[in-house]
């Protein structure tokens, strides 16, 4: 796919990032994702259930060169789950997350990583991968990693904001803020009834709001990210905090800005027309559970689309659902597995010694 095309889907794929980590009475449902995204802020401990389910996944194309070796990866990413369960609280800092992995097809394969972090380390425990032999004595250890150290292996200074959970929540909010304020409520919000929002078990809504985009309105909705939304979201980045916790210079964000200013404007209108001819959208939805205290208590994404290139005769096709899933919001967390220590701890050199060591 050329790149005028790429470019206007990863568009779509930013504004999808910013609504699903944005996060009342009952309010109208563009202010009560507003509402959900500014108390998002306040939740200071929490525990977690997230999902990704590729439910299809194809690629064809004239000029592919490994027909069978894409087939054997569409077929394993096909019906692919990626699962993420955790706990985190903000004081102190502390997160434990297991991350599962669930492959089809040819391939199948299923394995989970725990993993534990705190304010400067990271434990991540070795699992038992099929196909991919790890010493017996290694696996079931954590690999500590200094985040310290990491950085000044790089040869850089570590930046302990860029570890700042609430001031990464904050710099989401004002994100979510300017977007949100872009896109009209008839176009691209409506109230979903809570018992026809198919939410998980258990989950708390007391109301479920619907950010949607359609073949109808992508092409304003684009449009409107890149030219309205996305200048404001880079004055955000371009705060002196933000750009201490991302990492970048504020000359890099002014490049940015001047790029944008001097777009082709004629040149992505063209593109933007020519979105309808190879761009289907099935489904794009965003739906956002709201409990009584107004925080954001699930977030479900359904995404169907086809990309079908005229030009290139590249077609592909993706569908996948993804969702978040909050509960015991700032109440007192309960941690299985703690911060490793002694005997069931490895540092990456040890581990890299037992792993160089390794006869198969």
């Amino acid at each position: 796919m050329n790149k005028k095309y790429s470019a206007l889907l990863l568009s779509l794929l930013l504004t999808l990032t910013v609504i699903l980590s944005a996060c009342s009475s009952k309010q109208d449902p563009k202010e009560a994702m507003q509402s959900a995204a500014a108390n998002a802020v306040k939740m200071t401990s929490y525990q977690m259930k997230s999902k990704i389910a590729i439910e299809n996944f194809k690629i064809s194309a004239p000029d592919l060169v490994d027909e069978s070796s894409a087939g054997a990866a569409m077929s394993m990413l096909k019906n692919a789950e990626i699962t993420i369960d955790g706990v985190y609280q903000s004081d102190p800092m502390q997160t434990e997350l297991t991350l599962g992995l669930n492959l089809k097809g040819d391939m199948a394969m299923t394995f989970t990583i725990p993993m534990v972090m705190t304010k400067e380390k990271i434990y991540i425990k070795v699992p038992s991968i099929p196909m991919f032999p790890i010493p017996e004595n290694v696996v079931g250890k954590y690999i500590e990693m200094d985040l310290k150290e990491l950085a000044e292996q790089g040869g850089s200074e570590f930046n302990l904001d860029s570890m700042d959970a609430e001031k990464a929540k904050k710099l989401s909010n004002e994100i979510s803020s300017v977007l949100f304020a872009e896109y009209d409520q008839a176009k691209y919000f409506k109230d979903i009834a809570v018992k026809d929002a198919n939410l998980p078990e258990g989950v708390d809504a007391k109301q479920v709001a619907q950010f949607y985009i359609t073949n109808d309105n992508i092409k304003e909705a684009i449009t409107i990210f890149v030219n309205k939304a996305m200048p404001n979201i880079l004055d955000i980045m371009s705060k002196e905090e933000y750009r201490n916790m991302l990492g970048v210079k504020a000359e890099d964000i002014q490049k940015a800005k001047d790029e944008l200013k001097a777009g082709n404007q004629a040149e992505l209108n063209k593109g933007l027309e020519e979105l309808k001819d190879y761009l289907k959208i099935n489904s794009f939805t965003v739906n956002t559970a709201i409990n009584k205290k107004d925080f954001p208590t699930y977030q479900g994404l359904d995404m169907n689309i086809e990309v079908n290139d005229p030009d290139t005769k590249q077609n592909i096709s993706l569908a996948l659902k993804a969702s978040n899933q909050y509960s015991e919001i700032n109440e007192k967390q309960t941690f299985k597995i703690g911060i490793p220590s002694g005997a069931d701890v490895l540092t990456m050199e040890q581990f890299q010694k037992e792993m160089n060591g390794a006869t198969y």
